[in-house]
């Protein structure tokens, strides 16, 4: 049995969620095009017959506006010190500053990396060749891997590479543990994908879900979730005309929340306005979003 801890990290929206759901098979992370949507250290764990790998996936290494986007950094870079990283590149938008700026950070704590080039099927081979000689020098990486994480492309590679550097002999994990989340988390989480991807550029990152009293009775589960935003103009955007957009959201996001509890789910939504709230003291610990899940 080999196992071992794999962060996976970089900047946002280079696709770690995608690649983790694709690596375990299973959809843990949600995934959206918009900054932040990663917010907490999520783990995703794989297991075959003679290997147990931890993926820890980390919220989007980028700029700090707020005491948020500081902790969601503070939180990736906490990551480190993983028995190996990930650091994962969209090779179709090139690697530019932001990358260069962590790469420095990993420099600094000289990390054992893997680059994974993510995105390949956004480019053509002799743009993928021109990008490697590039950034192979940059880093003594241990090897770099070319993937696409959204079509599954050379994951098995991945893996296969992977297991090449991991030292660990035990099992951290049972074979039925699959992360280390609470189901309360993931179905408000559920609902925050579908807001963000029903919204699109109308709602920003400023936006959260917490599910506040689950219940289960005769086979249903009857769900309480409040979403919270900084603005009432956003609140007027998610609620919709005559609550229609609201409607949208409850019911493509209920749909996964059955298959996910494997129950029928009766889900009500209620939308609140606290403003600022990326930025005041306690709002992480109400929202749930802090270290203590490391």
């Amino acid at each position: 049995m080999k196992s071992g801890f794999v962060s996976i990290v970089g900047r946002p929206n280079v696709g770690k969620s995608t690649l983790l759901n694709n690596l375990i098979n299973k959809k843990l992370a949600i995934t959206s095009d918009k900054v932040g949507t990663t917010r907490n250290i999520i783990y995703g764990i794989y297991n075959d017959s003679d290997t147990q790998i931890v993926f820890v996936d980390t919220p989007g290494i980028g700029k700090v506006n707020d005491k948020l986007g500081a902790l969601l950094n503070k939180k990736a870079y906490s990551s480190f010190y993983n028995d190996i990283v990930l650091f994962v590149v969209d090779i179709a938008s090139g690697f530019g500053k932001n990358d260069l700026k962590i790469l420095e950070k990993l420099k600094e704590d000289k990390k054992e990396v893997i680059l994974v080039l993510n995105k390949i099927d956004k480019i053509n081979k002799d743009k993928l060749f021109e990008e490697i000689l590039k950034v192979k020098d940059l880093y003594d990486f241990l090897e770099i891997v070319p993937v696409s994480g959204l079509k599954s492309d050379n994951l098995k590679e991945l893996l296969k590479v992977i297991k090449k550097y991991l030292k660990d002999e035990v099992k951290y994990f049972e074979d039925d543990v699959i992360t280390n989340l609470d189901e309360n988390f993931m179905i408000g989480e559920i609902i925050r994908e579908k807001v963000l991807n029903l919204t699109r550029e109308e709602v920003p990152y400023s936006v959260t879900c917490l599910v506040e009293n689950i219940e289960f009775k005769k086979g249903m589960a009857y769900i309480n979730a409040l979403i919270i935003v900084d603005r009432d103009n956003l609140k007027s955007i998610i609620i919709g005309k005559n609550g229609s957009m609201l409607k949208k959201i409850g019911s493509m996001a209920r749909s996964e929340i059955e298959e996910f509890l494997g129950v029928r789910v009766y889900l009500e939504l209620f939308v609140k306005t606290i403003k600022n709230w990326k930025d005041k003291e306690g709002i992480f610990e109400y929202l749930k979003i802090n270290e203590r899940d490391l």
